[in-house]
């Protein structure tokens, strides 16, 4: 299986034509008459199905697969060892004790043991319910063992978007402190180490009102919570993060959104690298309502 992402709005014949090699119109043309195109997850037959920037299209060259049509979650990529997901704001990443409630854990689990009953689903990293992005699970013990026991050289690039309250003046900055948890988990940050995990955020400023600034953010460390804490640190809450200070939610979520991640795969060693568009949400508060990236 083959997965492209659309970068800007087109037909699907078109994008088709741009994207695959080896193929010509008429092989194309095959594939989209045997289902063996799909758009989001969903089988697209018509050459003028209407694409835009954002989504995913997949080729499946094999025998086709019952569609997976999951709530709150999008596969950009899969293999015999990992899952690379896009999580919308507002799905949990995975219960805690016995909740029943929808988790992108949970769909993913029963989408694997659609094909092989026997299969996993085994968490790697998480977001918090309301932060949207990207999100890589294992589908075996031993890929997510290779890929925890060695997280900071696995992981090359881990970026996220912030829209955060008041204008930034200093345009790109590090934030260290040590991070703890209170009894109602809640994290707190310290500028001494007094038993908490260190936590080192970078960031720079991409856009700027009065009112609010777009950050890009890079994370040294992976701590629970870390950018919304830090935000909060420097006086700039991340819009919508009532919970660390935040007085202002003009998107109707959290403005938080793991934009870049870059790995080396636990199994291959090859370098994968996955990244998705700035919420068109978190543009509109600059006057740009059709950006897309």
């Amino acid at each position: 299986m083959t997965r492209f992402q659309v970068d800007q709005p087109s037909e699907l014949m078109k994008f088709l034509l741009g994207h695959v090699t080896g193929k010509s119109r008429n092989a194309i043309k095959g594939m989209l008459a045997r289902g063996q195109v799909s758009v989001n997850g969903k089988a697209a037959t018509r050459h003028d199905h209407p694409l835009q920037a954002g989504d995913m299209v997949a080729l499946y060259y094999g025998k086709i697969v019952v569609d997976f049509q999951p709530v709150g979650l999008q596969i950009l990529h899969e293999d015999e060892a990992i899952l690379v997901i896009h999580k919308e704001a507002g799905l949990l990443s995975i219960a805690g004790g016995e909740e029943k409630e929808l988790t992108a854990y949970r769909q993913l689990m029963e989408h694997v043991r659609r094909k092989n009953p026997g299969g996993r689903v085994f968490v790697v990293h998480r977001l918090d319910r309301d932060t949207s992005g990207l999100m890589l699970f294992a589908k075996t013990g031993e890929a997510k063992q290779a890929l925890q026991n060695a997280w900071q050289e696995a992981v090359l690039e881990r970026s996220y978007i912030a829209l955060v309250e008041r204008q930034v003046k200093k345009t790109e900055g590090t934030i260290v402190s040590w991070l703890k948890e209170t009894k109602t988990f809640k994290m707190y940050s310290s500028p001494s180490p007094n038993g908490g995990q260190e936590a080192i955020t970078h960031y720079k400023v991409l856009q700027s009102s009065n009112d609010y600034s777009l950050l890009e953010v890079h994370l040294e460390t992976g701590r629970k919570n870390q950018i919304r804490v830090h935000m909060q640190d420097i006086g700039h809450p991340i819009v919508g993060d009532k919970k660390y200070g935040s007085r202002l939610n003009p998107i109707g979520r959290l403005g938080l959104h793991a934009r870049v991640l870059e790995f080396i795969h636990p199994e291959t060693g090859e370098t994968m690298r996955f990244e998705t568009p700035i919420p068109v949400k978190f543009l509109r508060v600059f006057g740009q309502p059709d950006a897309r990236s």
